[in-house]
């Protein structure tokens, strides 16, 4: 490590590394929603039916889910800048060759595109395992939920930015230029985290200051150094550590729980909107950006208000478990829908709902703080795989809901029921929250 001025005012590195992840993070939900925005204009040339739309877009979700274990145990076997800077670009390209479909390959367009949103969701696997891993290198505990919350935010702040952007090109370049753009994106941030995510004993910006900073109050900075012959982390006895540990059952069921809220609204939402409201489409999508603020807004002080707790009582328990619980039963609001005759004030409770919710999502702040020095990409894995599990379940639940009861009344009380879960797990089966030491 090259010699730094002890006596220098810690720099401020981390910083631009946090940023650096939100925006690259916000292009990673941008990635994920092209086929929404692009699917009715790719629907309509292609020939698509409603069941073949559908199918594309649930490829995502289920090589999400597939490839969280197996991303978070190649970030811990090779490293986070390799692994994920790999992600990046190849998601990027998946995503552009969505706009080929009907174009330069034969075959089935339906499969291809499958195919292709279904490698897109792979590609995405380390990511999320990744953002807890740079998290835990380079923020000590009293930062961390403000920056967990930061990049956690950003699937927020994604359909803000970038939902205007894919319609305008829909509407004045094609439904193929979205995919041609946000791939395009997507390999230029690829290069730009190459350039600027380094480990914090590595990167040229950081000085003795800042590292000693860091790695007092608790980061990993060593986290990337490891031995070449480095074992293998993702073993059966490892997984078989995370998942008989009581406090990370817990973790994990809280994640699955809380993510329910979170799919309903980035796939019922709207179709609630129009069916139970009477709002037209393009109401609904107005409608649908008040929930989506109120969430970035949430995550936000729900991140500040963590760590500020923690600063002020030493208390890692508390200052995690509180603005989970509080922030979830705000967002148990969504119950209250079923009662309200009045449009406005439906779409004002899920605003709280989602504040709340946005409140509430410390998962990964809490992640970076228990997970095994060893195993924290292949602990995050199987943390986000939990979480997205909901992913697949929200959508098939509300819609048998819905599909017997012609109403959402029921749904709704679903959602909100699961906001009281997360409560649950972490009040009664997470306990005191700490890092995990695994046996030898």
């Amino acid at each position: 490590m090259p010699w730094r001025a002890t006596m220098a005012r810690p720099t401020r590195v981390r910083h631009r590394i946090i940023a650096l992840i939100f925006l690259i993070t916000t292009i990673n939900y941008a990635d994920r929603a092209t086929f929404s925005i692009a699917g009715n204009a790719a629907a309509g040339e292609l020939g698509l039916s409603p069941i073949e739309t559908g199918y594309i877009l649930s490829a995502f979700a289920w090589a999400y889910v597939i490839a969280q274990i197996p991303g978070g145990a190649l970030l811990d076997r090779f490293g986070t800048r390799r692994i994920y800077a790999g992600a990046i670009a190849l998601w990027s390209i998946f995503t552009a060759l969505q706009g080929t479909a009907g174009l330069i390959f034969g075959g089935s367009v339906v499969t291809m595109l499958f195919c292709l949103r279904f490698l897109v969701g792979f590609a995405e696997g380390p990511s999320f395992p990744g953002n807890a891993r740079l998290v835990a290198a380079w923020f000590p505990a009293p930062e961390r939920g403000t920056a967990s919350a930061i990049f956690n935010s950003a699937q927020y702040f994604s359909l803000v930015a970038f939902a205007p952007l894919m319609g305008w090109l829909v509407h004045d370049f094609g439904w193929r230029s979205v995919f041609w753009v946000m791939g395009a994106l997507g390999l230029l941030a690829a290069l730009i985290f190459l350039a600027f995510i380094h480990s914090p004993v590595r990167h040229k910006g950081v000085n003795e200051a800042e590292l000693r900073y860091i790695e007092e109050g608790g980061g990993l900075v060593r986290m990337e150094d490891r031995p070449k012959d480095a074992a293998r982390t993702f073993t059966w006895a490892n997984l078989r550590q995370l998942l008989a540990n009581r406090m990370m059952i817990g973790i994990y069921l809280g994640q699955y729980a809380i993510n329910v809220l979170t799919y309903f609204f980035v796939t019922w939402f709207p179709i609630y909107l129009v069916k139970e409201r009477g709002l037209n489409i393009l109401e609904a999508g107005f409608a649908a950006a008040a929930p989506a603020l109120c969430g970035f807004v949430g995550g936000l002080v729900g991140g500040f208000a963590s760590d500020r707790l923690l600063k002020r009582t030493g208390s890692l328990t508390l200052s995690r478990k509180l603005p989970i619980a509080l922030g979830m039963l705000l967002a148990t609001a969504i119950i209250a829908c079923v009662w309200v005759e009045s449009e406005w004030l439906a779409v004002t409770l899920m605003a709280i709902a989602f504040f709340g919710k946005g409140v509430g999502s410390l998962g990964w702040a809490v992640m970076a703080d228990v997970a095994p020095k060893q195993l924290a990409g292949l602990a995050g894995g199987v943390f986000n795989t939990f979480g997205n599990t909901a992913g697949i379940v929200t959508p098939i639940v509300v819609g048998y809901i819905v599909a017997a009861t012609l109403s959402f009344d029921l749904a709704l009380v679903f959602v909100g029921a699961h906001c009281l879960l997360t409560i649950f797990a972490y009040l009664v089966i997470v306990g005191p929250i700490r890092r995990l030491e695994l046996a030898a």
